[in-house]
C-alpha cells in the first residue's frame, strides 16, 4: 500500500527542528555513490518541468523521484509529487506534495546555511520575496537565532504586510515593509532573497560590509536574484559546485568555480571556513538537492506511519 501524503497532511506531522536535524544529518552524511540529477525542460509558455533524482543519504533505506510543474505567477506555483521508494525492493512507499517538501527542505536548509555563515551577532533580518520557502526559513532561523527585527519586501504589499504581521509584529519584534529591494536591505545583518527573479535585484553596492545574503531563486538556468558584481566580491557557498555553475547562481552570473569558497556539506563537516573576516560580505546560493527531500519526506513518512494518519492506496490493485 502507498501513503498519500497532501499539504494539510504534512503540515500537521512535520515539525520545524526534526526536519532541521534531518537535513544537518544529510549535509554532514558521506556522498551518496550515484550524484544528484536534476533535469529541466521548458513547457511552451512559462511553465518548466522539472525533475530531480535520486534523493539518496546514508543511513536512509528509501529513495526519492520528485516530478515538478513550475508555473511562475500561479497559486501555488509549483505544483508535483515526491515519490518516496524502498530502497531495497522499489516498492512505492508514499505520494507526497511536492510543494510542501520542496519549501520545507529549502527553507529549513537554508535556515541552517544562514545562521553557519552570518555574523554571531547579526540579528536584522530582512525578507525579499515573502513566499512559502521564507515562512520555513524564519521558522527555522528563529530556532537557531532570534531575530530582532524584520523587514520585508514583495512585489504584493499585501502579502509583505501579512508576513510582516506574522513574522515580526506577533513575535514582538519590530516589523516594516517596503517595496523597494535596495531600500529594504539598508541596515540589514542578514538577507533572505527567495523570488522568481531572472534579473538581479541587489548589487555589490546594495550590500553593507559583514551582510550575509541568502538566495533561493537560482535553480535554473537563467533565474538570478544577485549581480556578478555583488558574487565576486563575496565568499559564496553553495549546496553543489557542478550544479552552480550549470544550473545555478553562479552559471546565470558567469562566473566560474574559483568564485566558490566550497558547498555546505564542506562547511558544516568542518572542511572550509565560512566567514572568515567580520566585514566580509556572505552568500550562501544553494540550487537544491535531491537528498534533502528524501530527508524531509522520510521524515515526513515515519511520522505518518506511527500516527496511523495519512491515505493508503493500492496502485497494483
Amino acid at each position: 500500500m502507498t501513503l498519500l501524503l497532501n499539504r494539510s497532511a504534512l503540515e500537521s506531522l512535520l515539525d520545524p527542528a526534526e526536519c532541521a536535524a534531518a537535513l544537518r544529518r544529510g549535509f554532514t552524511a558521506e556522498p551518496a555513490a550515484a550524484g544528484p540529477r536534476r533535469t529541466v525542460a521548458p513547457l511552451p509558455g512559462i511553465g518548466t518541468a522539472t525533475a530531480l533524482l535520486p534523493g539518496l543519504i546514508e543511513g536512509v533505506p528509501a529513495y526519492t523521484v520528485k516530478v515538478n510543474a513550475k508555473f511562475p505567477g500561479g497559486r501555488p506555483a509549483l505544483r508535483g509529487v515526491v515519490c518516496l521508494h524502498d530502497l531495497e525492493t522499489g516498492e512505492l512507499l508514499a505520494l507526497l506534495d511536492s510543494a510542501t517538501v520542496t519549501a520545507w527542505r529549502t527553507g529549513l536548509a537554508a535556515a541552517l546555511g544562514t545562521h553557519a555563515l552570518a555574523r554571531p551577532d547579526a540579528r536584522t533580518v530582512t525578507v525579499i520575496g515573502a513566499g512559502a520557502q521564507a515562512e520555513l526559513v524564519m521558522a527555522g532561523l528563529s530556532d537557531l537565532r532570534e531575530p530582532a527585527s524584520l523587514t520585508v519586501c514583495d512585489l504584493d504589499a499585501g502579502r509583505a504586510a501579512a508576513f510582516a504581521e506574522r513574522h515580526g509584529t506577533r513575535r514582538g519584534r519590530p516589523a516594516a515593509v517596503s517595496a523597494d529591494p535596495r531600500t529594504a536591505v539598508k541596515g540589514a545583518g542578514i538577507v533572505i532573497v527567495a523570488t522568481w527573479s531572472r534579473r538581479p535585484l541587489l548589487h555589490a553596492a546594495d550590500i553593507a560590509p559583514g551582510t550575509q545574503v541568502t538566495a533561493l531563486g537560482a535553480d535554473e538556468p537563467g533565474k538570478g536574484e544577485l549581480s556578478a558584481d555583488l558574487l565576486e566580491n563575496a565568499r559564496v557557498v553553495v549546496d553543489d559546485i557542478p550544479l552552480a555553475l550549470e544550473t545555478g547562481v553562479l552559471g546565470t552570473a558567469g562566473l566560474g568555480v574559483e568564485h566558490a569558497a566550497g558547498t555546505m556539506s564542506d562547511l558544516l563537516r568542518g572542511q572550509v571556513v565560512g566567514r572568515v573576516q567580520a566585514k566580509e560580505v556572505t552568500v550562501y546560493a544553494p540550487v537544491g538537492l535531491p537528498w534533502q527531500d528524501l530527508a524531509v519526506a522520510w521524515t515526513a513518512y515515519q511520522a505518518a506511519r506511527d500516527a496511523g494518519t495519512g491515505t493508503r492506496f493500492d496502485f497494483l490493485g
